[in-house]
């Protein structure tokens, strides 16, 4: 294997930027992806002075460690770490040697006072977009604190060893050999799920904000730069900074953006966002809202932050069929990105539920690995543009069944099929399968507004044209609103003009 010319050049820049010395230590077999693992390493070593290689035996072949001379930092990877994981790779190199990583000081001293032993392993899938932020989380955390050790495990190497624990969605984390959680989670995330979470205490002397954004994503980061920028107090609270972005892939209509992908685009928001000065309060769930002589929101934990205005930018979330087994079997045969789970599904039956764009995309994209795709449409006729309905149906390995309703996911430790409902003549049938994934949508983040603001039927805000809702004082932007056409540069638009709109009732009132 030899490296991408332009991956290369990128390569040796970043090598350029090593401040110390470097061992990659090689545990490798005659098999081919251990050949593609050692010219990987190889090519790697022979860009840089500063890296050198020792073979030793790891507890997986083929893997390699990245270490500090004469000291293991307990970062390795099992597999080959190109595709979505390169960047894992570059970083691992870059702060083993000694370079400082760009995340808050505040994180940093929670992961050095981690007391105790923990041993982390990620099984991954190369072609994942929500993998790396996992791994570069425990890498980094395996380099802070010399009692955490973190591997990579691509799947698609490990594939014994996948269906030994019957892992059906990446990235899927095990601690000290227990399934410890699946999903893209950030570093803070991790050290929450760990006992590190900021309690209600942290918030209890924050002085009240001009504006208060409860929402991370494209809409709450844009309504938080336009608000900053006019010099007013200004915070965000977010359960996941970045929102829905995190898991988008490729993004080709952002203008004067040929293309970017979904974490790509949260980091330079995120960049931005720290430039202003702005109180960002993460892993942070609103519950209720209230108007006082100040609006507060009450959050989860308990803490009530008050502020002057409010733009709520909570933005939606997958919309789930709530049929028998959907939760039962979810990361266990039921996904929901095609892109992040579809390699652990290759020669496999699946189902794609959801004749939209996104589920004929879905099908399509499956279909390339796995052995068969069926699609359930709810309607009569599939909804996704005719160029995708052309696509799909030139596909030999997909059968689309519409004007059929989903009655249950069935299996046992994990799925074994789906049942529907043929809606015209009323029978219900079964197929036997291995994964169902789900793309029937969004449904807004509004329900804990309960009867607060003006709310559509489907439960978004209904905002004017200047982003207020119907509560003096509270504004709102984005996918949680009734804005009818659901797109990110959209949603910043709207941040954009909700936090304009706040402004001019500040200096109004």
């Amino acid at each position: 294997m030899t490296l991408d010319p332009e991956i290369k050049s990128q390569l040796e820049q970043y090598l350029q930027l090593l401040e110390g010395n470097i061992v990659l230590k090689v545990s490798a077999g005659n098999d081919d992806a251990s050949e593609e693992m050692l010219s990987l390493v190889d090519e790697i070593a022979s860009m840089s002075s500063m890296i050198t290689l020792e073979k030793t035996q790891l507890p997986r072949t083929p893997s390699f460690s990245v270490n500090r001379v004469g000291e293991d930092t307990g970062v390795t990877f099992a597999g080959t770490p190109l595709g979505h994981e390169f960047t894992s790779l570059v970083l691992a190199l870059l702060q083993v040697s000694g370079r400082a990583p760009k995340v808050d000081q505040s994180v940093i001293d929670q992961i050095k006072n981690i007391r105790g032993e923990y041993t982390f392993e990620t099984y991954i899938s190369l072609s994942c977009h929500n993998c790396p932020d996992v791994v570069q989380a425990l890498n980094l955390m395996s380099i802070l604190n010399p009692g955490i050790t973190h591997t990579m495990i691509d799947g698609a190497v490990f594939k014994a060893e996948v269906e030994s624990k019957d892992v059906m969605s990446v990235p899927s984390v095990y601690l000290n050999g227990e399934f410890f959680e699946s999903g893209r989670m950030t570093v803070e995330e991790i050290l929450a799920k760990m006992g590190n979470a900021p309690d209600a205490s942290e918030f209890d002397n924050k002085e009240p904000f001009d504006v208060l954004v409860v929402g991370g994503g494209p809409a709450g980061a844009s309504a938080a730069i336009y608000a900053a920028r006019k010099g007013i107090r200004t915070g965000i609270v977010a359960e996941r900074f970045g929102g829905q972005v995190n898991d988008t892939i490729g993004i080709e209509n952002f203008i004067s953006v040929k293309y970017t992908e979904g974490p790509q685009l949260v980091a330079s928001i995120e960049e931005q966002v720290k430039e202003y000065g702005i109180d960002v309060m993460k892993l942070q769930r609103a519950k209720r809202l209230e108007k006082k002589d100040l609006i507060e929101v009450e959050l989860e934990n308990g803490a009530v932050l008050k502020s002057k205005t409010v733009i709520l930018s909570t933005g939606a979330r997958w919309r789930n069929m709530g049929v028998p087994g959907e939760a039962e079997f979810k990361n266990k045969g039921v996904a929901y990105c095609p892109h992040c789970d579809g390699p652990l599904f290759i020669g496999k039956d699946v189902a794609v539920v959801g004749g939209g764009n996104s589920g004929i995309e879905a099908a399509i994209d499956l279909a390339g690995i796995v052995r068969h795709v069926t699609v359930l449409e709810f309607a009569p006729e599939l909804k996704a543009d005719a160029v995708l309905q052309d696509r799909l149906h030139s596909l030999p390995n997909v059968t689309v069944l519409k004007n059929v309703q989903t009655k249950e996911v069935t299996g046992t430790d994990k799925v074994n099929g789906i049942s529907y409902e043929e809606r015209d003549t009323g029978v219900t049938k079964h197929i036997e399968l291995q994964g169902v994934f789900v793309q029937i949508g969004l449904v807004p983040n509004t329900d804990w507004l309960g009867d607060m603001v003006e709310r559509t039927r489907i439960g978004e805000i209904v905002v004017n044209s200047h982003g207020a809702t119907s509560l003096p004082g509270v504004f709102a932007a984005g996918d949680c609103t009734n804005s009818p056409y659901k797109q990110i540069i959209i949603s910043m638009g709207s941040g954009a003009t909700a936090a304009l709109g706040a402004f001019d009732y500040l200096i109004r009132n």
